[in-house]
């Protein structure tokens, strides 16, 4: 298969924008990794007119897809896990051309998984976890209980990326039976929701309780992205939306601080304003 898009891969090579290439071909039937496709050529470029270009190609009963993506798109899917298969593809997939060794150090930093990135990606995952469980919680108590079953659920996933990333690794594509390798506990939750005998209000009741307590056990570690940030000083929340280090999850970080308060993680601070009895809200470590 690598012969046949052998003259691809070589043209895109010879531009002095492109970093590497690398092949992946899919191992199962069905393959959502490689969006069913046979083959995957990822090529890696420091400049592009597009950040992300796919082309998808047909030779006899095989099919291909090439993308050449920036190098700044692909950090960013890498440090959000936005787009999860590309991990797979470089952690596992063929080196077919590397410049500098640029594809052999990015496989390497995927594999060493540095405190600073995984510390970013826990605060990400964190923050939909918040985000999620909130709006459960507040389903569940509006008596809307399938829609606060569908929030659960994905808390839960949530809860399981989280758990994976804790333990050095980054979450795949097909998340449950790595969690259940990882964190059984964490799977067990998943199975309790999904196969009890219990009605769904109770399910739900029953599940909040469980994620409330994973979270709070994992609040400190999950959030030291963000209270590292606010170590120095107190913050408005303007302030602290804007900061540059906090754009991955700055969508989910009202209700994160809201949960950070209520385990005694952040404290909130009164400023004067100009108006009599209303104050500027402001948020410190506690």
């Amino acid at each position: 298969m690598e012969d046949v898009l052998r003259p691809i891969y070589q043209e895109r090579a010879s531009h002095a924008h492109t970093l590497g290439v690398l092949l992946y071909e899919k191992k199962k039937q069905v393959s959502p990794v490689t969006d069913n496709f046979d083959v995957i050529l990822l090529i890696v470029v420091s400049e592009a007119t597009e950040p992300w270009y796919v082309k998808h190609y047909q030779f006899g009963d095989k099919t291909a897809a090439m993308h050449i993506v920036d190098t700044q798109l692909l950090q960013h899917w890498i440090d959000t896990s936005s787009y999860r298969r590309v991990i797979e593809w470089i952690s596992n997939g063929k080196i077919l051309f590397d410049r500098n060794e640029y594809m052999a150090k990015l496989r390497a930093e995927l594999e060493d998984f540095p405190y600073d990135k995984r510390d970013l990606k826990l605060a990400i995952e964190f923050a939909k976890l918040t985000r999620n469980y909130s709006e459960a919680k507040a389903l569940f108590l509006s008596n809307h209980s399938f829609d606060a079953y569908s929030k659960v659920l994905s808390s839960l996933h949530s809860l399981g990326r989280l758990s994976i990333i804790e333990q050095g690794y980054h979450p795949e594509v097909i998340v449950w039976h790595q969690i259940k390798r990882i964190d059984p506990e964490v799977h067990k939750l998943y199975e309790e929701l999904i196969q009890s005998d219990e009605s769904v209000e109770k399910r739900v009741e029953l599940m909040l309780i469980a994620i409330d307590f994973s979270l709070g056990k994992r609040a400190k570690t999950a959030a030291k992205h963000l209270l590292d940030v606010m170590r120095t000083e107190a913050w408005s929340f303007g302030d602290l939306k804007v900061h540059p280090a906090i754009s991955l999850y700055e969508l989910d970080l009202s209700t994160m601080i809201d949960y950070l308060i209520t385990k005694d993680l952040i404290e909130v601070e009164h400023a004067e304003t100009k108006g009599k009895a209303i104050f500027h809200r402001k948020y410190r470590l506690k």
